[in-house]
């Protein structure tokens, strides 16, 4: 429970949430609608799924 409430201690990763809301959206996506780095964007994203607030799926090839 405390890692949902230290995710949603912050005013970027509620922005995320709101925009997920509206569907799947890629971490490139996200950092275009923030004007933060996309390293910022990942590190944000990590403490989303560690709090089971996000799921996420690798798309594309290697």
């Amino acid at each position: 429970m405390n890692e949902i409430f230290k995710a949603l201690n912050d005013k970027t990763r509620l922005e995320i949430l709101v925009h997920l809301k509206a569907g799947d959206m890629s971490a490139g996506d996200i950092a275009q609608l923030f004007n933060i780095s996309k390293p910022s964007i990942s590190q944000h994203l990590y403490i989303l799924k560690k709090a089971e607030l996000v799921q996420s799926e690798k798309k594309g090839s290697l």
